[in-house]
């Protein structure tokens, strides 16, 4: 049976991933790519669909674990009364082979340790063809996929099991290499394991020094952007947003999807986190790759694409896996990539300006394409969509698709006019009025005095909170204020913020999940803006208590058994953490950085056309904690006396608060 989803720890070397639990069992690997098929399966069943045990042979050992400090080197600690022992996990850094290497370090007295060993190519369903070479390396081949093992112990077959045990003494060191190679080509060279392990801890460290950040948030900052390293595929530059397919949103649930592919809307963050933290090669890389998987016809684009740009993520069903604690089905590939989800398009223009005013390309790199991706849009937004939850019952004119069909207007004004590009200026203008209309009239309900999910529903959304963030509307305005309060009231399960309810809004599956971890940074993000420091920090510090003894996050978390739930470690969970952990530390740097914040707000405030405007009455209460209410009113009584039809500069001030590119 599969660990706890908090028990495990990850290993890497940036093309491919491993998933190691507390005990020493590596229960996940897709090899020789994050995308291909696992050879270690146990997450999603049993020891029998793959795992790789090193453990001590004394079941109450006591085990602790850590990562070796700002690297991606796994240490789990076996101690028991006769003994202690360190096992030593890791990936180096992918030459020509890809090595997952583990080294039993003695330390104190003498300790019985056992290994087992179960390859299953296929997603488990698999069983190689194992020999052993004359050198003693042992060999298993399957179709396509070939891995040696090399190692002194002497391992033995038993029931289409490897297995063996050892006994290490204080001061020896029990190497063991596993290789993988296409079975087409002779066994790859050995790998000197010592020499990997220091190579592999000074390229971490190297690498972890570069970080940026500052102040009480560094240790987890640092954690973080390992671990998007960690997701991240080299050879092209793509994010994975996890390494796992089909860990459950609900245990036992069906809310389970494969996470192994590159999502467009998690551009926008994910670029400013490594920009924020200092990386700007790995920014740099991800923004090409952007480039690369929307280049094409516009009227094609994609949600999300394979880690090289690849379109066809065709969904189907591992059937003989039962599933991580029984959830079921165990899906390869996802069905999402067909939807139309138009949030996607102001994520692509908001990663490209924001690469443009950061300096990270020239300006006019993609312009072109991007043009064309307009136009597609000009044509296509007013239509229903998925939308960001990428829901399956079906279209919806689902309010933040339409204010991110916004922005990608609004940055392609600014775009042109800071960096002189040509384009429809005054159409694009035309557009992003009419969007801000439509998403103010029909998005908003009158009777609940909020924004809403959709058009002409009473559902909330925690997208909703980034409506400040992207500079559609200042944190100040009234209809903001409510809408915040009133998640706040109605999507908070302790203290934790859901997406949406979906006990009443059909979204095409059963009801069930846990509380998604990024939307309730975005609602720490939200009170930094407000003024709410103390509330701000003490969300923040809530939500890292929340990661494992090594510090990762899943994608959501379950209130009610308090435990980590979804695909893990999630990268658009650490992305926002990140995000977060800046902007509370640029909140704590001067009071004078935060007065012209709260100006700029209510200058946005001030220049709304009064045509889009509600009336008083539908611009109704704030929290008791926001002390900016009065000034909020008076901005009210501003929208309504003043006109203007260009306030894009600053809505754009005010998103940059909480999006903020580095200086």
């Amino acid at each position: 049976m599969p660990c706890r989803i908090e028990d495990y720890a990850l290993i890497g070397d940036c093309e491919t991933a491993a998933l190691i639990g507390r005990g020493g069992s590596i229960d996940w690997l897709c090899w020789p790519r994050f995308d291909s098929e696992a050879c270690f399966a146990a997450l999603l069943g049993s020891r029998d669909h793959g795992h790789w045990l090193i453990s001590a042979c004394d079941e109450g050992a006591r085990v602790t674990r850590r990562y070796l400090p700002d690297t991606l080197i796994l240490e789990t600690r076996f101690e028991t009364a006769d003994g202690a022992a360190t096992l030593v996990d890791f990936m180096p850094l992918r030459g020509k082979n890809s090595n997952i290497v583990r080294l039993i370090v003695g330390e104190r007295g003498r300790i019985h340790m056992r290994v087992e060993l179960i390859l299953r190519f296929g997603y488990g369903a698999i069983v190689p063809w194992v020999t052993r070479l004359e050198d003693g390396t042992i060999r298993a081949v399957a179709g396509p996929d070939m891995v040696v093992l090399r190692t002194p112990v002497n391992l033995r077959g038993q029931n289409l099991t490897t297995v063996g045990n050892c006994i290490v003494a204080a001061g020896e060191t029990i190497p063991f290499v596993l290789t993988y190679s296409p079975s087409h080509l002779p066994p790859p060279a050995p790998l000197d394991p010592r020499s990997a392990l220091e190579a592999t801890e000074a390229f971490w460290t190297d690498w972890a020094g570069k970080c940026r950040a500052e102040g009480p948030w560094r240790d987890a900052v640092v954690r973080s952007s390992i671990t998007l390293k960690a997701l991240t595929y080299a050879p092209t530059g793509g994010i994975v947003a996890a390494p796992t397919t089909s860990l459950p949103e609900q245990l036992g649930g069906s809310r389970n999807w494969d996470y192994r592919f590159c999502w467009l809307r998690d551009a926008t963050l994910t670029l400013l986190a490594l920009m924020n933290a200092g990386y700007y090669d790995e920014a740099h890389a991800w923004r090409e790759w952007l480039l690369r998987a929307v280049a094409g016809s516009a009227d094609q684009i994609q949600t999300m694409y394979g880690i090289s740009g690849e379109r066809r993520l065709t969904e189907w069903i591992v059937s003989w896996l039962p599933g991580y604690e029984d959830s079921r089905p165990v899906r390869v590939g996802n069905a999402a990539h067909q939807q139309l989800q138009l949030d996607v398009f102001g994520e692509i223009m908001d990663a490209n300006h924001q690469a443009r005013r950061s300096g990270l390309t020239t300006a006019e790199s993609g312009w072109q394409g991007q043009l064309a991706l307009l136009d597609h849009l000009a044509r296509v937004w007013a239509e229903p969509d998925e939308g960001i939850w990428e829901l399956r019952s079906g279209r919806r004119h689902l309010t933040y698709s339409k204010v991110m069909a916004w922005v990608a207007f609004d940055r392609a004004i600014q775009s042109a006019e800071s960096f002189g590009l040509e384009g429809p200026v005054d159409k694009w203008r035309e557009l992003y009025a009419r969007i801000y209309e439509d998403v103010c009239t029909r998005g908003f309900d009158v009777e609940l005095g909020t924004f809403v999910q959709s058009y002409g529903s009473k559902q909330l959304d925690a997208s909703l909170l980034l409506l400040p963030c992207v500079g559609f509307l200042p944190v100040s305005d009234p209809r903001v204020r409510n809408t915040v309060e009133r998640i706040e009231q109605r999507l908070l399960v302790d203290g934790f913020v859901m997406r949406y309810d979906t006990n009443s809004a059909a979204d095409g599956l059963a009801p069930g999940e846990g509380a998604f971890l990024a939307c309730s940074f975005w609602l720490a993000d939200v009170y930094v803006l407000q003024g709410r420091w103390k509330d701000a920090e003490r969300l923040f510090k809530r939500l890292l208590a929340l990661r494992n003894d090594v510090g990762l996050l899943s994608e959501e978390y379950d209130t009610q058994r308090r435990r980590l739930v979804g695909n893990f470690p999630q990268a658009f969970s650490h992305v926002a953490l990140i995000n977060t952990a800046f902007n509370l530390t640029r909140s704590q740097i001067s009071a004078e950085q935060r007065v012209p914040i709260e100006q700029r707000a209510q200058k946005v405030g001030a220049s709304v056309t009064q045509t889009l405007a509600p009336t008083s009455e539908t611009a109704v209460g704030s929290p008791s904690t926001d002390t900016s209410a009065g000034d909020a009113n008076a901005g009210m009584d501003n929208i309504r006396k003043n006109h203007s039809t260009d306030h894009r500069i600053d809505n754009t001030d005010a998103r940059n608060t909480v999006r903020q590119i580095p200086s």
